[in-house]
């Protein structure tokens, strides 16, 4: 089965922009995540954030998204959005990106990290969105599916950044 995967709009960052959207839709597929980290990994890197950065961001959604397919979709034929927008206020700019599904909405009080001191394989997506994030919420959909929401500043060095703690909004 070929993979549906559809682009909705792209504005290239040739320069900083004062907001700038990239959409991309596709089939909730595992075998898909590297078409979702190669568009945003792009997408970065036309718009100037650095190597290490736009990795770390990859990395981030890559683990909302797999969630997605795993927990929201739960091995059935579903979509997922992803829209990305660059904010620049004066000297300062951040990435918003923002998954969007279709699927069965997750309890928000389930959305956690476990504890780290329980080693065992698999449960670390929202850690390490956590870490590599300055933001990350989780929202239902009023039709259906669940949005998590991340925002990453990129003027501050990624090991210092000041954290918001994530929050389900309600």
């Amino acid at each position: 089965q070929m993979p549906r995967c559809i682009i909705q709009h792209t504005t290239l960052m040739s320069t900083p922009p004062t907001t700038t959207d990239f959409v991309l839709e596709l089939d909730a597929r595992p075998d898909l995540l590297c078409v979702i980290r190669a568009a945003l990994a792009a997408w970065c890197e036309r718009g100037g954030v650095e190597a290490c950065r736009t990795d770390q961001i990859c990395l981030a959604v890559d683990e909302a998204t797999a969630n997605i397919i795993r927990h929201a979709y739960q091995g059935t034929a579903g979509r997922i959005r992803m829209t990305c927008s660059r904010q620049v206020d004066g000297d300062l700019s951040s990435l918003l990106i923002i998954l969007e599904d279709d699927g069965r909405q997750v309890p928000l009080h389930s959305i956690r990290p476990r504890e780290l001191d329980d080693v065992k394989p698999g449960g670390l997506g929202v850690h390490l969105i956590r870490q590599v994030m300055n933001e990350a919420r989780w929202s239902h959909r009023p039709e259906g599916g669940t949005t998590p929401t991340m925002s990453v500043d990129l003027d501050q060095p990624s090991a210092t950044k000041p954290r918001k703690d994530a929050a389900h909004a309600r």
